[in-house]
């Protein structure tokens, strides 16, 4: 199986004092004066909501179940590490992930097939084209960002980028997913860090998933990491 390997600025606004008064009655009149543009907005916005709606029944809940049907032979390829199938031709006349990605954008299974084209990529050692599927990736909850930003830390170090590399290593290992996630991707700081030639900051690392992750497999193991960066001292 393949290793696994984007926020929202909020905007001050400044209070002001005013004259509730004076506010109330220049609503008043600007209602008086414009009442048939505002009811012909209010009818415009029942009509779009209700738009939404039917496409959201009618069109896009389709399309979210026939993508994840076209979808199921290529995960059964990717779980095979067959990449190259995954992503093009999985058999059975069902689509691969670049052909989901193409006729179901805007659905949940596009929007996943977008981290399963990145990672089959990473795999094949085309490290520019997973970082592009990767970045197109929109995950939620607490655990899909950690993978997301972890292989694309992997993706820049391959390619040689250490620094951006680290940034991403660092943001997966941070996110609010699980334990083992978050010492894995600490481990990855760490080797990094020495790879760097800077075993301080590896020790730190190492230091970090023995005090946090102790249960964690590379918490179990992490110790003879901290002696080795010791040596190295």
């Amino acid at each position: 199986m393949a290793k696994i390997n984007k926020k929202r600025n909020q905007k001050k606004s400044e209070e002001t004092l005013v004259d509730l008064v004076e506010v109330g009655a220049q609503a008043q009149n600007f209602y008086d004066r414009n009442q048939n543009i505002i009811f012909g907005g209010l009818v415009a916005l029942v009509l779009v909501i209700g738009g939404l709606f039917a496409y959201s029944n009618f069109y896009k809940k389709p399309r979210q179940v026939t993508a994840t049907e076209q979808m199921f032979q290529a995960q059964i390829q990717f779980e095979r590490d067959s990449f190259i199938l995954a992503l093009t031709n999985p058999g059975g006349g069902y689509y691969g992930f670049l052909d989901i990605i193409d006729n179901y954008g805007g659905t949940k299974a596009g929007n996943l097939a977008n981290y399963y084209a990145g990672i089959c990529y990473l795999n094949l050692g085309k490290f520019e084209a997973a970082i592009d599927y990767l970045k197109s990736y929109s995950p939620s909850g607490s655990i899909s960002p950690a993978m997301k930003f972890g292989a694309l830390g992997d993706a820049y170090t391959e390619l040689g980028d250490m620094e951006k590399g680290m940034s991403f290593y660092k943001k997966a290992s941070t996110q609010n997913g699980n334990e083992a996630l978050a010492a894995y991707y600490l481990m990855k700081v760490g080797l990094l860090y020495e790879k760097m030639g800077d075993p301080a900051k590896a020790k730190k690392a190492y230091e970090q998933i023995k005090n946090d992750y102790p249960n964690t497999p590379d918490g179990v193991n992490v110790e003879k990491y901290i002696t080795r960066v010791d040596s190295q001292g």
